[in-house]
């Protein structure tokens, strides 16, 4: 894809929840990375003003990056309804906050969390159908809010929820006839299962608001025991037949790497996530080069 390179961006979460905005940003685009994918670690509407968000916005600018959407993914399928509620209200406040600097475009899945601990285990202390029930009670709650600030509810399907691929996706998204129901291309989770990635992308179409750069390989399970996230082009992902596929359907955003290979990163990199961005960077520039 022509100009793929400066359309490549980080997540900025585990690793630099702790290191000063401007500096992620000075960082990583001394590495090549043109967006940043603000997660809550950094985005945080219950303490900050809209001045202090909007600052994420004007640092990523002065280092010569956008800010491609904000990763919000908090669960909605938990048991405490207080919690889920909560959850509800964050995202909602989210949105607004997100608007309100000039992002129209969050990432949200419905649940639950697998790699929490206390998460809902499906189907034995929940049903699927109460599982689904609790999520569309939430985005019910959640559009209306979307659709008012114009801002696209990018559903990314991830291993473990309801919502975990293609075709665990389709009843969220047919569920509400709204512009505002997109998603999130992740060939990382529909490959755990098998869906045919470029055929995805083609279904999915205008849908696609975001996309994630990330590699997998095994089988469903639970991460780093059935399957793992590993480094770009170590997994199963056929990366060409992903970049060809999203130039066909005219996909014009950002390809946010979001790094998630943890063994290596406990083991070789000792939770140095700039090296993993690094390393990341380099694996982008030999894929998009085959």
């Amino acid at each position: 894809m022509s100009g793929l390179l400066e359309r490549v961006g980080f997540l900025a979460r585990e690793g630099f929840e702790d290191t000063a905005p401007e500096i992620v940003c000075r960082q990583l685009s001394e590495i090549g990375y043109r967006a940043i994918e603000w997660s809550r670690h950094h985005f945080r509407p219950r303490e900050m003003s809209t001045a202090q968000l909007k600052q994420l916005v004007n640092v990523a600018s002065d280092q010569g990056m956008a800010v491609s959407n904000i990763f919000i993914a908090l669960d909605y399928i938990v048991t405490d309804d207080q919690v889920r509620a909560d959850h509800i209200r964050l995202t909602q406040e989210c949105i607004e906050a997100a608007a309100d600097i000039g992002i129209h475009v969050v990432n949200v899945h419905p649940g639950p969390q697998r790699w929490m601990p206390g998460h809902v285990r499906i189907p034995e202390e929940m049903s699927e159908g109460t599982a689904w029930q609790m999520a569309f009670d939430a985005y019910d709650q959640i559009i209306p809010v979307a659709e008012k600030w114009q801002v696209y509810l990018a559903n990314e399907g991830v291993w473990g929820m309801v919502t975990h691929d293609y075709y665990s996706t389709l009843p969220l998204i047919q569920r509400y006839d709204s512009p505002y129901q997109a998603i999130t291309m992740d060939p990382s989770h529909g490959n755990l299962w098998r869906n045919d990635i470029p055929w995805v992308i083609g279904q999915w179409g205008k849908r696609i608001k975001h996309a994630h750069l990330k590699d997998s390989i095994g089988t469903p399970g639970y991460d780093q025991d059935t399957f793992i996230f590993p480094l770009l082009g170590e997994g199963q992902i056929e990366w060409p037949g992903y970049f060809q596929a999203m130039e066909e359907i005219g996909y014009e955003g950002y390809f946010i790497v979001e790094f998630e290979s943890w063994f290596y990163y406990e083991k070789v990199l000792r939770r140095d996530m700039l090296a993993a961005a690094r390393i990341s960077y380099d694996a982008v520039k030999a894929l998009v080069e085959v």
